[in-house]
């Protein structure tokens, strides 16, 4: 209930801010919330398919790059000759805007959602990488060390200790990257192929639909949200059962 009344809370925060921008700009590129919404209303019809086109790429590409870059994450943060040779190559392209290889995706893989999909798994995996290799190594020796005197092997102590111990870690980096592919799928919708919400909201701004277009800012917003809600209940029901 709390959290509800924080959305609201939030939601009237933003119209307010929004509709007082609108009204000392007075510029029709940035239409009013009044004006908005009954655009959106009459657009959902539209919009729907390219919401759930553009929802169902970040999902696809979140899950290959978390199935690829937590446990190798995990692996690194618990081997140090691991380390010694993946950590250097971590360094280097870590801090390179994943955004840049773009252009190379497309030449690649075409202008469909294949690219784009690779490329927010690409950003999502560096960042698993880098989170659960901190998180594995934050993991006390003393409680690895427990659980080998009481017998457990190496993968017993990995499924049974790190994994676990490492799920907060793995909660937080999932939010965090929420927000980063909701950006990268709007630039790579934007720029090229005619699908998805990037592409609606960067053709109603071709044909100066201001409202159109704040209709499906609305919606890519929505987005986020819905996800980055669904892995906080995740982590909440995961931290639940394991109480």
């Amino acid at each position: 209930m709390g959290k509800a009344v924080g959305y609201i809370w939030g939601t009237l925060l933003v119209i307010a801010v929004w509709w007082t921008l609108a009204a000392a700009i007075g510029s029709p590129a940035l239409p009013t919330p009044a004006a908005t919404v009954p655009v959106l209303i009459a657009q959902c019809g539209a919009i729907m398919p390219e919401f759930l086109l553009s929802l169902e790429r970040i999902l696809v590409a979140m899950l290959i790059g978390t199935l690829i870059g937590a446990p190798l994450g995990l692996a690194l943060g618990r081997s140090r000759r691991a380390d010694l040779i993946l950590g250097p190559a971590l360094y280097i392209l870590y801090p390179l805007p994943k955004i840049v290889l773009l252009p190379i995706l497309f030449v690649l893989l075409g202008i469909g959602g294949e690219a784009k999909v690779t490329l927010i798994a690409i950003a999502v995996f560096f960042q698993m990488v880098v989170t659960m290799r901190d998180a594995a190594r934050a993991i006390p020796e003393t409680a690895v060390e427990s659980m080998r005197s009481l017998g457990a092997g190496r993968l017993s102590t990995f499924a049974h200790l790190i994994v676990p111990a490492s799920l907060p870690s793995l909660f937080t980096a999932l939010r965090i990257t929420t927000g980063t592919a909701v950006a990268i799928l709007f630039i790579a919708e934007s720029m090229a192929g005619s699908t998805g919400l990037g592409y609606f909201i960067m053709h109603s701004w071709s044909l100066l639909e201001y409202a159109r277009m704040f209709a499906g800012i609305i919606a890519f917003a929505v987005m986020g949200v819905l996800i980055y809600e669904a892995f906080d209940v995740a982590e909440r029901r995961f931290s639940t059962w394991r109480s």
